[in-house]
């Protein structure tokens, strides 16, 4: 699903007009939508007191149109307007003649007076002031609506469903005015939008929710940037054929381990088995193996020679150039360390000619920052996953600079170095060399913890050993790590979800995802 800004949008809006859609179809579309998900969060109708804040624009209708759905459902509803409507508006005509009679203007609510008590009265309060126009400073009539708001919000608790975004949010930076409302639900219409998934703006949105509202998909083709979602995740997943044999789902070489990081290798192996590759080898320090291996009997095993007990050798480059040919995919990174005999063990390596598709992470990623050119050297086939800080070692820019505009980053960077970029973090954002960006829709602090980043490497390095093309391999590795979070957020919380957690359940959203496909 596409993702696209305020000024792609108008422009869909307008080709939806050349083409003969009525912004009246549209709109009721949209405010049935609105009304239908906030009926879905909000339970039985005939129990609410639902006030509806309505702006001047589009937005301000579909406001209009959803009102009506909860008269009709039982709803008490009052309708505050916070704008001058056209004089003709129809939608203000249906809701007289479907009965709605509490209407409310501004300019005959002296001090907000009968704002304040219809708050109190509220259990839902639906946010129609703003669409995706490009936001100014709120001010005025807005301005002291929303602050309002927010004081009752404070005071006792009611729902806030936003219509296409919270009002005062800016729909393509996720900058937000001070006055801006947290919405329990948001309704965005027809495609996303950026700020959605970018902070502050994000923590705004609450739960979030796309409504088709009958643009046609195809409009959305002047963005570059999708979201990715289940059904193009089930699409995309490696077919399993009954004849088939360990061989035919890929082999995956996990380079990984050192003595102060053993669950690393652990945790990226068993996320490679765990989204069905058919064999994987891990190649870690000789002394560690017998360890490792008392956990994961699954694995098959290089044990490498050593520099000191735990810590890899230069040397083991040789070793494992007789090896990777046999292999459809290779992970190097996780928690090898950076001591200097691993340095010269990881730069001999990446530097070897005919690896096979390389997914590159942790201290792969910060060695690789220390080779002088590597841009020119290493496999053009090669995913890097770095998070912030990591992004932050390869291409010289603060860590500030890179969350300000993520995708913007990814992009440039994944185009500038010709290779797939997964910049990890809230919203990870996928980008590749030919320009195009996938955004993860999930943003989980459950997986802000040690080790959950080696699960998702060597889940994409599982998925590339399968077949996929690494673009695909990583994007589909990140949907499926975060589905995996969301659901162990769901039974435990996001407090002590630990990476080894997302495991088990990973099974289980492939399960899931072919059932739905």
């Amino acid at each position: 699903m596409k993702i696209v800004t305020a000024a792609q949008m108008r422009a869909i809006d307008q080709e939806c007009v050349k083409q003969g859609i009525p912004v009246s179809t549209l709109m009721e579309n949209a405010g049935k939508a609105v009304a239908e998900e906030a009926r879905a969060l909000l339970g039985p109708m005939e129990n609410q007191h639902i006030l509806c804040l309505i702006g001047a624009g589009n937005n301000g209708g579909d406001g209009l149109v959803a009102t009506r759905y909860f008269h009709g459902w039982g709803a008490k509803v009052v309708v505050y307007l916070c704008a001058d409507r056209p004089a003709d508006d129809e939608n203000l005509k249906l809701l007289q003649e479907h009965g709605v009679g509490v209407v409310i203007e501004t300019k005959t609510d002296k001090n907000l007076e009968k704002l304040g008590n219809l708050l109190a009265a509220s259990t839902c309060v639906v946010d129609a002031l703003l669409g995706t126009g490009k936001m100014r400073p709120l001010e005025g009539v807005f301005q002291k609506v929303l602050e309002n708001v927010n004081a009752a919000r404070a005071e006792r608790h009611f729902k806030i469903v936003a219509i296409d975004l919270p009002s005062g949010m800016d729909a393509d930076t996720g900058a937000v005015d001070p006055a801006c409302p947290t919405a329990d639900l948001t309704v965005t219409l027809a495609f996303p939008k950026p700020g959605l998934f970018k902070f502050p703006g994000a923590e705004k949105v609450g739960k979030l929710k796309i409504a088709d509202i009958g643009i046609p998909a195809e409009l959305g083709d002047v963005s570059n940037l999708e979201l990715i979602t289940g059904e193009w995740a089930a699409d995309t997943l490696p077919v399993r054929p009954m004849n088939s044999n360990k061989g035919t789902f890929g082999k995956v070489m996990v380079c990984a381990g050192s003595a102060n990081y053993i669950g690393a290798a652990y945790l990226a192996c068993s996320g490679a088995m765990r989204v069905g590759a058919g064999l994987v080898t891990l190649a870690t320090a000789g002394s560690l193996q017998p360890i490792i291996a008392s956990k994961l009997a699954e694995a098959t095993y290089i044990p490498l020679p050593e520099s000191s007990q735990g810590i890899i050798s230069k040397e083991a480059a040789k070793t494992i150039s007789r090896e990777y040919p046999h292999y459809s995919a290779m992970l190097i990174g996780c928690g090898l360390g950076q001591h200097p005999s691993t340095i010269d063990f990881i730069t001999q390596l990446l530097l070897k000619k005919g690896l096979p598709p390389l997914v590159l992470d942790a201290d792969g990623l910060n060695i690789l920052a220390k080779i002088p050119g590597w841009r020119q050297k290493i496999p053009a086939d090669t995913v890097l996953t770095p998070h912030p800080g990591e992004m932050s070692r390869l291409t010289g820019l603060a860590v500030e600079e890179i969350q300000q505009d993520r995708t913007g980053a990814a992009l440039s960077f994944a185009k500038a170095w010709r290779r797939t970029v997964v910049l990890k973090g809230a919203f990870t954002v996928i980008a590749s060399p030919d320009g195009r960006c996938r955004v993860s829709p999930y943003a989980n602090p459950g997986l802000a913890s040690a080790g959950t980043g080696d699960v998702l490497a060597g889940i994409i390095a599982g998925l590339a050993g399968q077949g996929l093309k690494l673009f695909d391999a990583a994007a589909l590795g990140v949907y499926l790590h975060g589905e995996a979070g969301e659901k162990v957020w769901a039974e435990l919380g996001d407090t002590g979800m630990i990476a080894s957690d997302l495991l088990p359940v990973l099974p289980r959203v492939i399960k899931e995802l072919k059932n739905r496909a």
